[in-house]
């Protein structure tokens, strides 16, 4: 049992994606830019203002994230709630650490869990929707990492905000045919009448 430790509440430090890589340098494993910064990474400029820095990681990996990042303090949000500092392992139904330097008050850090098998990326919410990983993650002119935009504008279409559907809007038009393909089978099988479904299926 975890214990709790608050609300999931407090403030963000303002980081850059160009950031991330000085303050994930120790970890050996594999690590993006993912949320709407993951976004903008792939169309080469910032669309809107972001609270904080999501860095998507391997579930798999999170212990080796942990102790390379010796520094720092995780807790798992949830419910509306935090819960730790992490120390191991953190639970199934956690998909999102808060992290940030230990002795501060500030968090720098939101750590995105994802799941995979063998050498591809799964989306939780339904096993059957994979990608390899080698698609999955791509990188800027810069070598920055980020999560493939098919995939965010995935995660985004589950539950669909002001911000992500501008996010969609904004995206779009980017899209490879491949990846717009992807995108819209795996749509059609969460949910056949996405209204995302036609504007992806439309030519043009």
């Amino acid at each position: 049992m975890k214990s709790a430790y608050g609300p999931a509440a407090g403030q963000w430090q303002q980081v850059h994606p160009r950031e991330a890589r000085s303050l994930l340098g120790p970890v050996p494993t594999r690590w993006w830019v993912a949320g709407g910064w993951a976004l903008d990474l792939f169309i080469g400029q910032q669309g809107r203002p972001h609270k904080d820095l999501d860095i998507g990681i391997l579930r798999r990996d999170l212990r080796q994230v942990l102790g390379a990042m010796s520094g720092w303090e995780f807790f798992e949000a949830k419910g509306g709630e935090l819960f730790g500092p992490l120390r191991s392992d953190a639970r199934e139904e956690v998909n999102s650490l808060w992290g940030r330097r230990i002795h501060t008050s500030e968090w720098a850090l939101e750590l995105m869990l994802d799941d995979s098998f063998d050498d591809q990326w799964v989306f939780r919410r339904n096993h059957r929707i994979r990608r390899a990983l080698d698609t999955a993650i791509r990188y800027d002119s810069e070598r920055t990492p980020y999560l493939a935009p098919e995939i965010q504008l995935l995660y985004k279409a589950s539950r669909i905000r002001p911000e992500d559907y501008l996010d969609f809007e904004r995206t779009n038009g980017h899209l490879e045919d491949s990846s717009r393909r992807w995108l819209s089978c795996a749509l059609d099988q969460l949910d056949p009448r996405h209204p995302w479904l036609h504007v992806l299926r439309t030519p043009g």
